[in-house]
């Protein structure tokens, strides 16, 4: 009964994240500008599901996160439920014994793990066409930091895709894309 249940559970998350429309994650995370304005990597208790810290603050993984909310998927919830079925499969760089709702889904490594288990993964290369918009991609800041945002549907004027992301500053749209070394490239693909 618990294996179909978890079967069903699968089935429905794998419709969900093909209902993902790539210009609305563009759109969802571009209206962020001027309203998130710190980064505030503290922990926090927040509710669940659907729990957020502050909207005028947060950290790189909160554009995505709340970008994916706007369509009805919740990385909070989507996150928890596949760490505590599958806890083995994600970093162990925590300390963690068991997941944690509270900032699971806030720490890049888990969400790259939970997109690859999505199947989104794409190969990381440096040519600029391969990047659409609505594509999540992170980085390797160095010194053990890493960092995510969503490709916007601009290019710079050198034609590199801009990036919706905060690194520091509140929520942004930049040309980083290739600032950083590339650790992951990622898409939700129409079902």
């Amino acid at each position: 009964m618990l294996r179909t249940g978890l079967l069903l559970l699968g089935c429905l998350l794998s419709l969900q994240v093909a209902a993902i429309e790539p210009a609305e994650l563009v759109s969802g995370a571009r209206e962020q500008i001027g309203v998130t304005l710190s980064y505030d990597p503290a922990y926090r208790r927040i509710g669940y599901p659907g729990g957020d810290v502050p909207m005028q603050t947060g950290v790189c993984t909160d554009v995505v996160i709340r970008a994916l909310r706007l369509q009805g998927l919740d990385l909070q919830k989507a996150v928890h439920e596949d760490m505590a079925a599958n806890f083995s499969a994600y970093p162990k760089q925590w300390g963690l014994k068991r997941p944690d709702r509270n900032i699971d889904h806030r720490r890049v490594p888990n969400l790259m793990t939970w997109f690859r288990r999505q199947g989104m993964a794409l190969p990381v290369v440096r040519e600029a066409d391969a990047y659409r918009a609505g594509d999540i991609v992170t980085w390797d800041l160095g010194r053990g930091q890493t960092h995510i945002g969503i490709v916007s549907d601009r290019l710079s004027a050198a034609g590199e895709p801009l990036i919706l992301h905060n690194i520091g500053a509140g929520t942004r749209e930049e040309a980083i894309l290739f600032r950083f070394p590339i650790t992951g490239h990622y898409r939700f693909t129409p079902g």
